[in-house]
């Protein structure tokens, strides 16, 4: 008679921290909240009923929205977090860069380093270039790898090839 070894079963001994590690380092601050907080467009309710399911809280938006930008990310990564969902967080993004929001941001951002460090705005410097790159890819091929067909040449309605017309001296 063989004796199978008895298996335990192992409870955990501590509640599960209630922050995912992952996220919560990138959680917007109080102190950039409070200058966010007041660039955000005010939400209308446009259900026709006043209704409708409750709306996600912005800062949780903002919270997903920098999430994606310092990660790089895609939007329905979000999915895997304790964020938002990321189709919510990139309807956000869309609007609030319709309203202007981040430039206002940015603008209130270069305010602030402005009144801590100062910048010299007499000497500003500008760089930028107009050029095509050195390493450009070369096109070798004319034509169309799927159809066969040169930029601009359609087929004809037959579906026959301009070639078969030239070469065979008429229709087939």
């Amino acid at each position: 008679m063989t004796t199978q070894p008895k298996t335990t079963s192992t409870k955990r001994n501590r509640a599960r921290t209630p922050n995912n590690k992952t996220t919560t380092g990138f959680r917007v601050s109080d102190k950039l909240w409070n200058v966010l907080q007041p660039l955000i467009p005010v939400h209308i309710n446009t259900h026709r009923y006043g209704g409708g399911r409750p709306r996600v809280p912005d800062r949780d938006c903002a919270d997903a929205i920098f999430y994606v930008m310092r990660t790089g990310c895609q939007w329905k990564a979000l999915d895997q977090t304790d964020l938002v969902p990321g189709s919510t967080a990139h309807d956000r993004y869309q609007a609030w860069v319709e309203a202007g929001v981040f430039l206002k941001l940015w603008q209130a951002g270069v305010e602030c380093f402005d009144d801590l460090k100062g910048i010299d705005w007499a000497w500003l410097s500008m760089d930028g270039a107009m050029t095509k790159a050195p390493l450009g890819r070369v096109r070798i091929r004319e034509v169309t790898p799927l159809t066969g067909e040169k930029r601009g040449e359609t087929q004809p309605v037959d579906r026959r090839t301009w070639r078969a017309h030239r070469f065979s001296g008429g229709r087939r």
